[in-house]
């Protein structure tokens, strides 16, 4: 994505508020708080208790393993999202350190309350070091870590509440990797001219915006579709608010393409989990 084009985006708003939402999203807070907002939809799609650790640690968690993956994606970054590398060479080591220090933190508080599965917080580690020594590179399989690890967000808040084996906590699971799967696609298509000289396989170097963009709504189509069939007979009928966020999902991916900035990316596609716990605590409070 050349600078031009990064430079336009967002130009009929306020300075003030696009300067706050480029520093949202180049400082990794969204995405931390994107991340947090699975725990809050797992828990009241799951009929659990809302508390703030569990969310803290999540939030604690992404803020560690995306500050690192802005270090390991720097190069492609230069390219891809000239912006965000800039933040990145200015300010990213304070970022660095405030992600380590609120990983240690989030680990040393569960120790301390002697919560149940600790050694489950060593996880955001092993997805970073993975991800550091280049599995990012091998086609697919970038995508899948990725669904995958955002997978484990729904199990923890199970494995928190000692209640991981509940068909609500295994289906949100398996439901927020696919959806984190098929963004993980269209998110790759901002970084397909980086990833060229790079040498990274993804699905948009390999086949093209436009058909990543047709997967990607069949995609959507075909877990919408499972949703409907298995919260009618399996779930609670709250689960069928999942539509709303496929409907969300299908809105953005038609406009997915390399002339689209941070501001799409990081925030409409990482903002599919604000809006949904947004929408769930709505209905939990106003309709459930």
């Amino acid at each position: 994505m050349s600078t031009s084009t990064t430079a336009r985006e967002g130009h009929h708003l306020p300075a003030w508020l696009l300067t706050a939402l480029r520093f949202l999203v180049h400082s990794n807070l969204f995405i931390s708080l994107a991340a947090a907002s699975v725990v809050v939809t797992t828990a009241v799609l799951a009929d659990l208790p809302l508390e703030a650790l569990p969310a803290f640690i999540v939030f604690a968690a992404a803020m560690f393993v995306y500050t690192i993956n802005r270090f390991t994606d720097l190069e492609e970054d230069r390219e891809n999202v000239p912006r965000r590398a800039a933040f990145v060479e200015r300010a990213g080591l304070a970022w660095l350190a405030l992600g380590v220090g609120l990983y240690l933190g989030a680990i040393a508080v569960a120790v301390v309350l002697e919560l149940p599965g600790v050694g489950y917080l060593l996880l955001p580690a092993v997805v970073a070091g993975l991800y550091t020594l280049g599995i990012k590179r091998v086609f697919l399989v970038k995508n899948l870590f990725v669904g995958f690890a955002w997978a484990v967000i729904p199990l923890g808040v199970g494995v928190y509440y000692e209640q991981l084996l509940t068909r609500e906590v295994l289906f949100l699971a398996a439901y927020i990797g696919a959806m984190i799967t098929i963004a993980a696609a269209i998110f790759d298509v901002k970084d397909i001219e980086g990833d060229r000289e790079e040498g990274i396989a993804t699905i948009p170097t390999a086949f093209g915006p436009r058909r990543t963009r047709i997967v990607a709504q069949l995609a959507n189509v075909a877990v919408a579709v499972v949703v409907a069939v298995v919260a009618a007979g399996v779930l609670d009928a709250r689960f069928l608010v999942l539509l709303a966020f496929h409907g969300y999902v299908g809105c953005y991916i038609p406009f997915a393409s390399r002339g689209r900035g941070p501001l799409f990316y990081g925030g409409i596609v990482d903002g599919e989990h604000v809006f949904l716990a947004a929408l769930v605590l709505a209905l939990e409070w106003l309709v459930w």
